[in-house]
């Protein structure tokens, strides 16, 4: 849509999709199904029948779509996608920029955000909210090794792709690692969790310099409102009159979330609404992640006509 330059900045890609989390199985099965912690869960659209979530099939649907580019992020649901990821960054540096993901767990993974740096990804995704929160075995994000490793991020001019748990349960580590790191960029993912109880507190968070929200997953979030998402459009409405149009920025949450509404969905409701002027919903659909991501010279994509229309 030629008034709009689109970038989404919450995705997902994987080749295959076999994870624990915290004891739960989450395993890839035929017709974009998949085992997610004992359940069946439609985990792709059915006609992606081999389970992969790859980068041409998303090319594919941005193209459609007329989504420039995209920030692959991570999450331990998925598995680790290093590999295959280091590989996408380096075939189509234009259109992706992709978010590393070390063991947080394991001791060591600050050398290993180095090392992932080192090797070309611009930035590193923490899913914090699947971290263990139970005392004596939770993983705080303002411990000796997390810092460590914001040190090396700020130093090298990585960005963090960070997911909170619901509500405010992690809000004073991240305010204490953005006090620390005033030069780290910090994107929080799923607007705050916004259909959780004190989303605010993770809005708010947007209020320093260096930190972003961006809205992925927020169609799951409101999907028994559905489709055109009044209540998500209201939502940002109220965090931009909290922080500014200028620190939030759209993300779909790809592919999960078109299982249930095709990927152009997933951010027209915003261009049909009534409550953001033109410039904020240029500002939230891409001009922001631009600008915060340092996307360069992004593609001219033509609307394409559908045999339907």
């Amino acid at each position: 849509m030629a008034e709009f330059q689109i970038i989404d900045a919450h995705a997902h890609l994987w080749l295959s999709q076999n994870s624990e989390v915290q004891g739960g199985r989450v395993r890839q099965l035929p017709n974009g199904r998949a085992e997610f912690f004992g359940e069946i869960r439609q985990m792709l659209p059915p006609f992606m029948i081999d389970g992969r979530n790859s980068a041409e099939v998303f090319l594919s649907n941005m193209d459609y779509a007329q989504v420039a580019a995209a920030v692959v992020t991570q999450e331990f649901i998925d598995g680790n996608q290093n590999e295959y990821l280091e590989t996408v960054q380096r075939q189509y540096p234009e259109r992706f920029l992709c978010c590393g993901m070390c063991d947080y767990l394991k001791p060591g993974f600050a050398e290993e955000a180095a090392g992932l740096l080192d090797s070309g990804f611009r930035a590193i995704a923490i899913p914090a909210h699947r971290l263990p929160l139970e005392e004596g075995r939770r993983v705080w994000l303002n411990s000796g090794e997390m810092l460590d490793m914001f040190a090396i991020m700020e130093k090298k001019g990585a960005i963090l792709s960070v997911t909170l748990a619901p509500g405010d349960v992690q809000v004073k580590e991240m305010e204490d690692v953005i006090a620390r790191f005033p030069g780290l960029k910090i994107a929080i993912g799923h607007f705050g969790m916004v259909t959780c109880g004190d989303w605010l507190e993770q809005i708010r968070l947007a209020r320093h310099d260096n930190v972003r929200i961006e809205s992925g997953g927020i169609t799951w979030l409101f999907n028994s409102e559905f489709y055109p998402f009044r209540g998500a459009v209201e939502a940002i409405r109220k965090a931009a009159d909290m922080v500014g149009i200028d620190k939030l920025m759209w993300g779909s949450d790809y592919p999960r979330t078109i299982t249930a509404i095709t990927y152009r969905m997933s951010y027209d409701f915003i261009v049909k609404s009534d409550l953001l002027s033109m410039d904020e919903k240029r500002a939230f659909l891409g001009g922001n992640a631009k600008s915060f991501y340092g996307f360069g010279e992004l593609p001219d994509l033509p609307y394409i006509k559908n045999m339907s229309e």
